[in-house]
């Protein structure tokens, strides 16, 4: 583990963003809330603000830091659901592995709540969008993709934000 104690504390924040596909049925039962196992979206999103929280529990080597703000939001597109997550701290390091955690933690969470209507539901696309703070200071995707991922199609709804 990287030795943070003589940094100062300073105001970071992370986004990362997972994408869950599914079939359109369930995107319909999503999106009417008719899904058997309950509302989809408020589980999701308290399993992704949880997630941060546990993400040193989790991680072998990452630090314990105070989580001081957490969201989850989502965007609904034709096959699709777009899961947004942002954490803040002021702390010595930053937040990008809890950002990254909540995104993965609200997608498996939706995935469990509707595997049983699409055994095909799938879990993608988890990764870092922005971080801000610290020494290195800002930092944005801006479409820049890595080398090795195939570019992710963007999702054509309004941001749905439930819950």
């Amino acid at each position: 583990m990287v030795d943070v104690t003589a940094k100062t504390p300073t105001i970071r924040s992370a986004t990362a963003e997972a994408t869950v596909l599914v079939a359109a049925d369930v995107l319909e039962a999503l999106t009417g809330g008719t899904v058997p196992k309950g509302d989809v979206w408020a589980v999701a999103r308290i399993a992704g603000i949880q997630g941060a929280k546990k993400c040193a529990e989790l991680l072998p080597l990452a630090h314990v830091i105070g989580v001081h703000g957490a969201t989850v939001d989502f965007e609904v597109g034709p096959d699709r659901i777009r899961i947004i997550a942002t954490t803040r701290t002021a702390d010595r390091t930053g937040v990008e592995m809890e950002a990254l955690t909540a995104a993965s933690v609200a997608g498996l969470a939706m995935v469990d709540m509707v595997k049983g209507l699409d055994r095909a539901v799938e879990l993608t696309g988890v990764r870092l969008l922005e971080k801000t703070g610290g020494r290195s200071g800002t930092w944005r995707r801006d479409h820049a993709e890595h080398p090795g991922s195939p570019a992710a199609p963007e999702t054509t709804e309004a941001p749905v934000a439930r819950g």
